[in-house]
């Protein structure tokens, strides 16, 4: 369904620029409170990350929505996988995040939660951008919404994480090194391992609302690689910007990503007779995730990138457990949406229960080499209808035969071409991924 403003993931940009912009998206609130919410002075849940700006997009969103006739709940700053937590336990029409993820500060963004504490589904996003090709019509007077905020939200998300995992689990005598990339899991997560017993080091608890993901985080291990060395921690645990995606660190400072903690999950699920169905995965899943989820008999199908699209992809097989290779893991038993601190919570209880550590767990599973690189565009690019673009990739999978893959899409959150390729061959990967980013950049320039 085509959509204008609306992405793999919500609304976002760079602030200052349309549609980041604050007449927008006070007009975006009031749009969303008249499709959302059928009912007058029904409530909508509002939290942020750590982004400078999202103190004005707050109050633009909170003046559209009671403009539209609802009562707002503001959080403050929270994990994206707290907003929809809280949506649900207030029986709210809906829940907003102002958050542009993994993103630099001077971008930023709106993803919506309905009020079961999912993501908006495609037709519900098109009704919002329909409505707002109207002008804003403000209920009467009398109509107007209220504003509160929620003092406890931290508390009450705290022992929701904590309450993932079975009560007697203790992560008592473990080191963890845990990088919040300066954002909005910065006072939550610390927490969550401390009061369940861990020795906690903390990495980018300090926002500044300038310094969200910058150096740290999930995208740049290397800070937390070097406490983990430095301290001898048992492990790191890394969330983005907003916390809805996680990567876990061993002691030797080897990253985890995404597929190898869902391979963890899912084993010990297996092993508990509590998995579910099977695993879904994306089209950038590696192949050695595929493979070891076939050799333990766990069925495996890939959805395209975006945890709405795994979302989508549980519900039609009625499954519980899915995510992506960067981190976004779904665990539909415990939550409605990608939460790193709970997939790295499933993660810990699987290592204690099975007395491994994070090294030993991920040997299981061999991971193919895969190499990625961003290829810069200043317009769109239909890679469907570019012949070069198209013959070099029929003559890289050839090359590759039947020992990998190759990937080329478009991102759905920054003006990129993703040009993936996976094999067995390192070296043939990374020659084969340098000559189609070539080739693309070519046709971009063209």
């Amino acid at each position: 369904m085509s959509r204008e403003y609306f992405g793999t993931d919500g609304i976002r940009g760079r602030v200052g620029q349309a549609p980041m912009t604050v007449d927008f998206i006070m007009k975006l609130g009031w749009a969303a409170g008249k499709v959302l919410s059928q009912s007058s002075h029904g409530q909508v849940v509002i939290g942020k990350d750590t982004r400078i700006s999202g103190y004005m997009f707050e109050s633009a969103l909170e003046a559209g929505l009671a403009a539209a006739g609802l009562d707002v709940m503001l959080l403050g700053p929270m994990p994206t996988p707290a907003i929809a937590y809280i949506t649900q336990s207030q029986r709210a029409s809906a829940g907003i995040v102002i958050s542009a993820s993994h993103n630099p500060y001077h971008d930023d963004g709106v993803k919506f939660f309905n009020g079961d504490g999912f993501k908006l589904p495609d037709e519900t996003e098109a009704e919002i951008e329909a409505v707002l090709e109207q002008s804003l019509v403000m209920v009467e007077p009398e109509q107007i919404g209220k504003a509160t905020r929620m003092d406890d939200a931290k508390g009450r998300y705290v022992e929701f994480c904590k309450s993932s995992i079975d009560f007697h689990t203790s992560l008592r005598g473990m080191k963890l090194v845990v990088d919040c990339a300066n954002g909005a899991t910065y006072h939550i997560a610390p927490a969550v391992f401390r009061e369940l017993g861990a020795e906690v080091i903390e990495v980018g608890t300090s926002p500044n609302g300038m310094n969200i993901n910058h150096q740290v985080g999930a995208l740049h291990p290397e800070s937390m690689r070097t406490h983990v060395l430095e301290n001898g921690a048992d492990m790191g645990i890394a969330f983005d910007g907003d916390g809805d995606r996680v990567m876990m660190m061993d002691a030797h400072g080897e990253v985890k990503n995404g597929d190898q903690l869902l391979f963890i999950i899912a084993r010990a699920r297996l092993a508990g007779g509590q998995l579910k169905g099977g695993v879904v995965g994306t089209v950038m899943s590696n192949l050695g995730f595929e493979h070891a989820l076939q050799e333990a008999d766990i069925p495996f199908v890939r959805a395209a990138v975006g945890d709405r699209h795994v979302m989508e992809k549980l519900v039609q097989n009625d499954w519980q457990l899915g995510g992506e290779s960067s981190g976004h893991i779904i665990c539909l038993d415990k939550t409605t949406t990608g939460d790193g601190i709970i997939a790295s919570l499933q993660v810990l209880d699987a290592l204690i229960r099975n007395k491994q550590t994070l090294t030993e767990a991920c040997s299981e599973m061999v991971v193919y080499p895969q190499t990625m690189i961003n290829v810069p565009i200043s317009k769109p690019l239909d890679l469907n209808r570019s012949p070069q673009i198209q013959d070099a990739l029929q003559a890289a999978e050839k090359e590759l035969a039947q020992s990998g893959r190759v990937l080329l899409r478009p991102s759905g959150t920054e003006p990129l071409i993703r040009v993936m390729v996976e094999g067995r061959d390192a070296s043939q990967v990374e020659d084969l991924a340098a000559r189609l980013a070539k080739t693309v950049t070519d046709a971009a320039q063209a």
